[in-house]
């Protein structure tokens, strides 16, 4: 049974947070599981950019970097962004990532959830 969802005020919240997630990930969007995901995730992000804001790189740039690293185009992205126009939206910094995105992304590129549900740095 599912704890009650509270703000995460410390370190050990923030854990039972996160394994929660890990827990859930996989449920699909729209369902009670899918829902509980969703909240856990803006509680978590809230908290880092709080007090973890320097830890994780930038969900774009850890992006372009696994790109580079696997040999990837930007085409390789359409079964995991969307379309073209959507992975340049993306890219760009135009469009923030969608939890199905970032489920795509987790599963298929390797990239850490907890990266990818970082808000993106705007482009200096």
């Amino acid at each position: 049974m599912a704890t009650e969802l509270k703000p995460i005020r410390n370190d050990a919240d923030h854990e039972a947070a996160m394994e929660e997630v890990a827990r859930l990930w996989g449920a699909k969007s729209g369902t009670p599981d899918g829902d509980r995901l969703d909240v856990l995730v803006t509680l978590i992000d809230a908290y880092e950019a709080k007090h973890h804001a320097l830890d994780a790189p930038d969900p774009v740039e850890a992006i372009k970097f696994r790109m580079e690293q696997q040999g990837l185009t930007r085409r390789d992205l359409e079964g995991v962004i969307g379309t073209r126009t959507r992975i340049a939206e993306v890219l760009n910094r135009r469009r923030g990532l969608s939890i199905d995105m970032i489920r795509r992304l987790h599963d298929r590129l390797g990239i850490p959830a907890e990266v990818l549900i970082r808000p993106s740095r705007k482009a200096a």
